[in-house]
């Protein structure tokens, strides 16, 4: 069974939880490093930093992350070391296939306030079912920003 770490802030916590069941429904162990209820005055970074960390020490994991539009918390995840965070925020869904087939995207942050529930699902399945490549350009490059 895949673990998967998940958090959020205010922003994106009623998405989080849909996304959580859909996921345990799917047989992934699920890590929810918070929020834990909503709070409007809550801050992302408290709860994107604790998933950015697990992930930081085990690149090969990976973890969903939410917020109003992804963007922050793509930002503050992508300043722990080995985190390649990517925004998906509706749109063309062929940059969610290429985040882990030429990226190795190990964290997918969500814009809940552009996406609704189907289209974040269908995001968040084709993201967890696309491989690295292990192209040796593709992993040339990451290793030079690692």
């Amino acid at each position: 069974m895949e673990k998967i770490y998940l958090a959020t802030d205010h922003a994106g916590f009623e998405l989080k939880e849909k996304i959580k069941q859909f996921l345990i429904e799917r047989n992934f162990e699920i890590e929810d490093k918070g929020a834990v209820e909503h709070n409007e005055k809550d801050d992302y970074p408290d709860f994107i930093s604790l998933v950015a960390k697990e992930i930081s020490q085990n690149p090969n994991k990976k973890a969903i992350i939410f917020g109003g539009s992804g963007q922050g918390e793509a930002m503050a995840a992508n300043r722990f070391p080995n985190v390649r965070a990517v925004v998906f925020y509706g749109g063309n869904l062929e940059i969610i296939k290429l985040s882990r087939e030429h990226n190795d995207a190990n964290i997918l942050s969500i814009g809940a306030r552009f996406l609704n529930e189907e289209e974040a699902k269908t995001a968040i399945e084709l993201w967890l079912n696309t491989e690295f490549t292990n192209e040796e350009r593709h992993i040339r490059r990451i290793e030079k920003i690692v």
